[in-house]
């Protein structure tokens, strides 16, 4: 294992800090950034490792990730994902209260879950508790235990254990998530009866059918109820996977009026559009649905104009068998892209041929999620913030191929796609733990 100095440095020609991309030396010691010097320093005894013209960035941060330990780990697990979200540029991720068995809706299967990811994360983790019809009086309990925020279901969840609340539920929760002035997130579908589920029955292995079963109208509602809730509590609500772009201007009045919203999209509605998905492919079902060309061109304009405020995962695994890739059938198959590893080359291909930057990356995928998520030393590179660093190249072209992949199952919709972007190093807490396809100094991560 490589000996690394508490205090030592790193040397790129493209820094990228909040003056933009700048030939600069980053100094850590102890993990912590203290100090951004201009150029290439040189002292005597000081050990500054040369990166050349690689990009050095603040660590991804991915707050929309199953982990399903314990009790579902044959989905995943905490050592298998945070391996491949280090080998993706990723330094922190926040877990969701559910596939894990038990779902975080307690403190005791709070604390469960921390005990079970003791010695196996090798990146920093936080954790999201869960609101559930009948769970109410457990949840103060559960957020002095620590979890971040708390997470909510509109709509079926896909397990039965947790089941989706209704508008009275989120009404009797709103005023405890207010007095810890803490999060709602929320699955915002309001599913009705609509003829496009009746459809999808008779035609389980068509995605136009599946689509169509999980309409707009669905998502647009929610989100429009969600925005009440936001307004009559002025407390924090989030709409995770935003993919209807149908809502944007609803969110972009509620933003103006100052309440206190947020929304993250996924690399899945930015990356693929329906017209090319072919039928029968389970690896590219996800609910809400991945969205028609001209709908998933808008949510890359609301990411311009600020109205959706970053880009996470939703890394949400399962076994092959469940994901019924033999069969084909949709209707049938578990819903959830895997996908964390790739993540970064996956939204930045797609940003650069929108005329993005790696700033614009840097923003939506690190400094944007360190603010939703309350880390106030995360997500730039600055003097005195967490040494949480992606080193990349991304001028590098390279294919996603399954024997790549870290994550527990190796299957992903991206297997086969050309994409921009090779991460070279990630450092966690200021230790190097992946370089160059190769894995060191496991585990470092902290639990948030």
């Amino acid at each position: 294992m490589e000996k690394q100095s508490s205090v030592f440095g790193l040397h790129s020609t493209k820094v990228l800090t909040e003056q933009g991309l700048r030939d600069a030396t980053i100094v850590i010691d102890n993990g912590i950034i203290s100090a951004i010097e201009n150029g290439r320093i040189n002292v005597a005894g000081f050990l500054v490792e040369e990166l050349g013209d690689l990009v050095v960035m603040p660590g991804i941060i991915d707050s929309h990730v199953h982990i399903n330990e314990p009790g579902r780990t044959e989905w995943e697990g905490f050592e298998t994902i945070t391996k491949a979200a280090i080998a993706g540029g990723i330094t922190t991720l926040v877990d969701m209260p559910l596939n894990s068995s038990p779902v975080t809706i307690t403190a005791e299967a709070f604390h469960q879950k921390l005990d079970a990811a003791q010695d196996k994360l090798y990146c920093n983790c936080g954790f999201w508790g869960g609101v559930v019809p009948g769970n109410i009086d457990k949840l103060e309990e559960l957020i002095k235990s620590g979890v971040l925020g708390i997470k909510a279901f509109l709509t079926h969840s896909g397990i039965d254990e947790f089941p989706n609340v209704t508008v009275s539920d989120l009404k009797a929760a709103m005023p405890i998530l207010a007095k810890y002035n803490i999060p709602l997130l929320a699955h915002a579908e309001l599913d009705e009866i609509h003829p496009g589920i009746k459809l999808f029955e008779q035609n389980p292995e068509s995605y136009k059918a599946y689509l169509a079963s999980r309409p707009k109208e669905w998502e647009d509602k929610a989100v429009e109820m969600l925005i009440s809730l936001c307004e009559e509590f002025d407390s924090p609500v989030h709409i995770v996977h935003l993919s209807s772009a149908n809502s944007i201007e609803k969110i972009r009045a509620a933003k103006a009026k100052g309440l206190p919203l947020t929304v993250e999209t996924c690399p899945q509605y930015l990356y693929y559009n329906a017209e090319d998905i072919p039928d029968a492919n389970t690896l590219f079902k996800c609910a809400p649905p991945i969205r028609e060309k001209a709908n998933n061109e808008k949510l890359w304009k609301a990411l311009k104009d600020g109205i959706i405020d970053f880009i996470v995962t939703d890394h949400s695994p399962a076994t092959p068998e469940l994901k019924q890739i033999e069969s084909g059938n949709l209707k049938e198959a578990w819903g959830g892209i895997a996908s964390i590893q790739f993540s970064l080359p996956v939204v930045w291909t797609k940003a650069k041929e929108h005329g993005f930057t790696i700033s614009d990356i840097a923003s939506w995928m690190s400094a944007a999620v360190a603010g939703f998520i309350r880390q106030k030393n995360k997500g730039k590179i600055k003097k005195g913030y967490d040494a949480d660093l992606v080193v990349w190249d991304p001028e590098q072209r390279f294919t996603v191929k399954k024997e790549m992949i870290h994550y527990r199952h190796k299957i992903s919709p991206y297997i086969g796609e050309h994409l921009y972007g090779v991460v070279k190093q990630t450092y966690v807490n200021g230790k190097k733990v992946y370089e160059n396809g190769s894995f060191i100094s496991l585990p470092q991560g902290k639990i948030y």
